[in-house]
């Protein structure tokens, strides 16, 4: 599940909303948006919203030495990885995409973001089976008991990486 040339995507566990409205993403932060993302971080969200995911890839500036020790030296340029835990979630949840047009978005990291109100495509698309997708992907999908020593060696190595709700880990 990616978006087409023009488009980004909205994952959510709603199948029913109509428009998206801008809103905090904490209390602290002072602009609302709407979130979305575009081609090459939709993977970061095939995904049920709450789980914890550590994922790293290569770079242009990873080494040989960071891609085979953390990802392995056969097994492709990107590995997610998420605790024992969540498998029932991920096997179970009823996750869908919303595709929105891409024009008033804007980067923001590794988000695309907007402040106006945006409404969908057409209606939401159910993701189905978040194992094959990660597989047609080439992603490696990483089940750990924890992800924090994973963590640790992705923020400290040369690869590029994002973790998401890690305050959902195991301790």
């Amino acid at each position: 599940m990616r978006p087409a040339v023009g488009e980004v995507l909205h994952f959510s566990e709603d199948p029913t909303i109509e428009l998206f409205r801008p809103r905090l993403a904490k209390p602290d932060h002072t602009t609302a948006y709407v979130w979305a993302v575009a081609h090459d971080r939709a993977p970061d969200y095939w995904f049920p919203r709450q789980c914890p995911r550590a994922m790293a890839w290569v770079g242009p500036s990873t080494t040989s030495e960071d891609r085979d020790r953390i990802i392995g030296a056969d097994s492709g340029t990107r590995v997610h990885a998420v605790e024992y835990a969540w498998l029932d979630a991920i096997r179970s949840v009823e996750l869908y995409a919303y595709r929105l047009p891409a024009h008033p978005f804007t980067q923001h990291d590794a988000a695309m973001v907007t402040t106006t109100v945006v409404r969908p495509l057409g209606p939401a698309e159910r993701v189905d089976d978040l194992f094959a997708l990660h597989d047609e992907a080439g992603i490696q999908l990483r089940v750990l008991p924890r992800l924090h020593d994973f963590w640790a060696e992705a923020v400290a190595s040369t690869l590029e990486w994002s973790g998401i709700r890690l305050r959902n880990a195991r301790p």
